[in-house]
């Protein structure tokens, strides 16, 4: 399995990534219900910003959409990411869809991150400056 992606003149290498979060293996959807009845699943999930590897639902331009985001689950006090039946990482263009997604499947609230994309670097906005006036 290919985890090295290039993107735009710089390489992310997305098994890094999962050690660096302390992603400790894969869960499905299917795993979710008989882990929470087993008293095993975490109360919130974390929800995290990864290079696209799929390219599906309207969004095949690579350059234009770099980036999804993937799930992580608590299971036993360790982080699992949510793969496909087919053994390949789930991902999300949308968080409104991460967001009904993680509803469904009985999760109140979880926590975003975002280590790939640039902060901060919105403009800075001078307030309009309004002539003293007395109020006489």
């Amino acid at each position: 399995m290919n985890h090295n992606v290039g993107i735009i003149l710089y390489l992310v290498n997305s098994m890094d990534q999962d050690v660096a979060l302390g992603i400790a293996g894969s869960i499905t959807q299917a795993d979710l219900a008989p882990l929470r009845e087993a008293g095993r699943l975490g109360e919130y999930a974390v929800v995290y910003r990864v290079v696209r590897l799929h390219q599906s639902g309207g969004y095949g331009d690579q350059d234009r959409h770099p980036f999804s985001w993937a799930i992580a689950i608590y299971v036993d006090e360790q982080l699992y990411r949510i793969f496909s039946a087919r053994g390949a990482g789930r991902e999300w263009q949308s968080l409104d869809r991460v967001s009904d997604w993680l509803r469904q499947q009985g999760f109140w609230y979880w926590w975003t991150r975002n280590d790939l994309e640039v902060l901060g670097d919105a403009l800075f906005e001078h307030e309009p400056e309004f002539p003293a006036t007395s109020l006489s």
